[in-house]
């Protein structure tokens, strides 16, 4: 029965994509239940602002270090073309996922979505309804190039209105020079082309979407609704909800002994052997005094500095 469950839960999944779109709560608490924190009414992990603030520092490399250590081993991609690579993209993600147009498939979820869910205007403006501030629009668009774009600047100015951020968006945008005006839209897109997506089931059809707010892969990695989104450097990692204030608080201590480190160095007081390798008590007691002493001029909060400070026996 244990091997068949990965079996199970995929076809369970995808008969409920095709079915209704959009993951049910229940779908989704049973797919994050390692998340204790608040919610979105529809079950959506929604880790805290000051969460996601304080993320906006953290690196990469702190980042892939905790969930390595967690055996997360499938949450980063890169290889992305970036629109305003210099700064950071950090927030929730909110999932869709579209496959190679197909005219029945269309018409059957077109017809739902507007007759028993609501939905108005073409599938492409669909999930992008439903963002919120702080979400991150994560597409899988299956690389879809020519005639594949669903975001030009249009929709990029809607998304960015209601979040705030970007997208990571895996297929080609259009209106590049539309979207590189808005100056906080920070974004990773594989491509762009300047078409536009087709999606008439009596004609042309190019894209097709199949899921909203569920499980997604952006090239080699798995997204879940609610993973904290960061990218930045060119590449794009996705941390699991419950794994996020500790990749906040790691890289923070990272950051605090970095800073020291640099500054006893500059100031000789020691080597670069007694630095880069395990501290002995005569400078952890330092590093210690020194987080005292500093701790109003630190780019970390004060409160995180005094946790660390009572965890601390030197």
């Amino acid at each position: 029965m244990t091997r068949l469950l990965p079996f199970v839960l995929s076809f369970f999944l995808i008969t409920n994509y095709c079915l209704a779109q959009q993951i049910s709560k229940e779908e989704l608490l049973f797919l994050t239940p390692e998340w204790k924190g608040e919610r979105f009414p529809d079950g959506r992990p929604k880790v805290s602002d000051a969460i996601l603030k304080r993320m906006k520092l953290v690196t990469l490399e702190e980042a892939w270090a905790v969930l390595k250590g967690a055996n997360f081993k499938h949450a980063y991609e890169d290889g992305w073309m970036c629109i305003n690579p210099d700064s950071v993209l950090v927030g929730r993600a909110l999932t869709a996922t579209f496959m190679p147009g197909r005219p029945d498939v269309q018409r059957a979820i077109d017809k739902k979505g507007h007759e028993k869910d609501g939905r108005i205007k073409s599938q492409n403006a669909w999930p992008i309804d439903m963002l919120v501030k702080g979400d991150v629009y994560v597409v899988d668009q299956f690389g879809a190039h020519e005639d594949g774009p669903t975001i030009g600047d249009n929709l990029g100015n809607s998304i960015f209105a209601k979040t705030g951020n970007g997208i990571v968006y895996d297929g080609a945008v259009r209106d590049i020079n539309g979207l590189k005006e808005l100056g906080s839209f920070t974004s990773f897109v594989r491509s762009y082309h300047p078409s536009h997506h087709l999606n008439d089931p009596d004609g042309e059809l190019n894209t097709t979407l199949i899921g909203i707010n569920t499980p997604t892969r952006i090239g080699k990695a798995m997204v879940l609704p609610g993973d904290v989104v960061l990218g930045r450097d060119g590449g794009v990692i996705f941390i699991p909800p419950h794994l996020a204030e500790q990749v906040v608080k790691t890289s923070e201590i990272v950051r605090l002994r970095d800073m020291f480190g640099h500054q006893r160095l500059r100031e000789q007081k020691y080597t670069p052997g007694q630095i880069d390798s395990r501290w002995s008590d005569e400078i952890e007691k330092d590093f210690s005094a020194w987080l005292n002493d500093h701790i109003n001029e630190l780019p970390v909060p004060k409160e995180q500095i005094k946790e660390l400070l009572k965890t601390r026996t030197w």
